[in-house]
């Protein structure tokens, strides 16, 4: 307990605003009404502590709040929004000690909460690449595709996908793929698409990438999955998992989606959730991929869940192994028109984390 009070006055004092003189006022204007409330997917009246995924779904209730801080399982969370999703990874039945806090211009309130949760399985980091090496991306763990692919990949884009350093390099902690407007082997534009095929490939399990999101009209970056087997089935019957896609002539959105044998072409299996600061701060696109379902989460928040009643191999393609993708795409179907002024834009990446 002794240890929990220290916790909770550190982490509100390094956030703590000034008080003047005049207390009396500021207090009136303090956040009020604090309440955290909490939903553990799968829980019912057999199981109230969840389903064993870990996932649980929070909502913060305060009256004049501008922002939150969350101290959970020792991670600080800095909210603008007051919902969040967070997977607790710790195998068996464990209880959480939780602390909240509304921050307003005055200063803050906060709350103490505590829930129990059931963890079948403790999720374990498996593969990674933290990107600390300059130079090019690890070849033990990336490859590329390169050339045009079939009309443009398949997607009518406008890119010449290379293995060059001008394309991809990883600097200073972060793999940088590069977007550039350059005549090359008969295209009007060049990029990158890593991949991990033969390398590392995996069924089910959760995947973290942090990054930056290039800018421009005409960009079309992507965090993605494909089948391993797409070689012999071909696409979409491998599946394809899209984590993030985003199209720099509709700012402010990103989507994910799922393509399977029921479901390609208008992509009917799909999300569209908002985001700001896209382009200029990192943001975690993840996906929790299970025997059953499929879930996408930004910065933590899930935003869209894939769970079709019926699973066959029209449907729920997903119980093979997949390779992750990285890319930027130019223009094409989802791209749309390239900007004329369009020059150079990069895709930041800081991690890739896979954990079972």
């Amino acid at each position: 307990m002794k240890n929990l009070i220290f916790i909770l006055i550190t982490f509100l004092t390094l956030s703590l605003h000034s008080c003047s003189s005049e207390n009396q006022v500021e207090e009136a204007v303090l956040p009020t009404n604090l309440s955290i409330s909490a939903a553990k997917v799968g829980a019912d009246g057999s199981s109230p502590n969840g389903d064993g995924s870990g996932i649980v779904n929070f909502t913060i209730s305060a009256t004049n709040a501008t922002s939150y801080k969350v101290l959970i399982n020792n991670e600080t969370l800095e909210l603008s929004q007051n919902t969040f999703s967070y997977t607790f990874t710790q195998a068996g039945t464990n209880d959480y000690d939780i602390l909240v806090a509304a921050y307003n211009s005055a200063g803050n309130t906060s709350v103490n909460y505590s829930l129990t949760v059931y963890v079948k399985t403790e999720l374990k980091l498996i593969w990674q690449d933290e990107f600390d090496a300059n130079g090019a991306p690890n070849s033990s763990k990336w490859g590329y595709n390169t050339g045009t692919g079939n009309n443009g990949w398949g997607n009518n884009e406008s890119q010449y996908y290379t293995d060059r350093l001008d394309n991809a390099i990883v600097e200073n902690g972060v793999l940088k793929i590069m977007a550039k407007k350059e005549n090359y082997q008969g295209s009007e534009y060049t990029s990158a698409r890593l991949l991990t095929a033969g390398k590392f490939e995996f069924t089910y399990g959760r995947v973290d990438v942090r990054a930056k999101l290039p800018a421009g009209g005409g960009v079309w970056p992507a965090i993605w999955m494909l089948g391993a087997n797409f070689g012999s089935v071909g696409w979409p019957a491998c599946g394809e998992i899209d984590i993030m896609e985003y199209v720099g002539n509709n700012p402010g959105n990103i989507s994910s989606a799922l393509h399977t044998t029921s479901s390609s072409g208008n992509t009917v299996n799909h999300k569209v959730t908002s985001i700001t600061n896209e382009t200029t701060e990192f943001h975690i696109y993840s996906a929790i991929w299970t025997e059953n379902s499929i879930t996408f989460l930004l910065d933590d928040v899930e935003y869209y869940t894939y769970n079709p009643s019926v699973k066959n191999d029209a449907t729920w393609p997903f119980y093979n192994n997949q390779f992750l993708i990285l890319n930027i795409a130019m223009g094409g179907n989802l791209g749309g028109t390239i900007d004329p002024n369009f020059s150079t834009s990069t895709m930041e990446i800081d991690y890739v984390r896979v954990y079972q």
